[in-house]
Formats: structure tokens, C-alpha cells, sequence
């Protein structure tokens, strides 16, 4: 996931938070919460693979 796409992704999350606030929707804040924790989520197991797999190129076990 490149930087722009986790950027924008992220501000999505706390945009929906905080409109989730703004109309003291206590639902869509969590939505938005827990969106926000599937994103950085993706984004260390997308770069824990791209680690692997510089390993796996240099036959390099772990």
C-alpha cells in the first residue's frame, strides 16, 4: 500500500469518526474507529510481507 493510499484511507476513518460525532451517532464512530484499525492493520502485514519476501529473495530464513 503506497503512502497517498494509507494517507487518504486514514483521513477517511477520521472523517467518518468524527461526522459520527457530529450527529452524536455513537455507531458510525465506531465504524470509523474500527475501519481506521483494519487499515493500519493491512498496512503492517502488507510491509511484514514485503520484508519476507526481501528475505526469501537473499535465501535468508527467519
Amino acid at each position: 500500500m503506497n503512502s497517498i493510499a494509507y494517507r487518504l484511507l486514514l483521513v477517511l476513518c477520521v472523517a467518518t469518526e468524527i461526522w459520527g460525532i457530529a450527529i452524536d451517532a455513537k455507531d458510525v464512530t465506531l465504524v470509523g474507529a474500527i475501519a481506521g484499525c483494519g487499515v493500519i492493520g493491512v498496512d503492517r502485514l502488507l510491509l511484514r510481507a514485503d520484508r519476507y519476501e526481501e528475505f526469501a529473495e537473499a535465501g535468508e530464513e527467519r
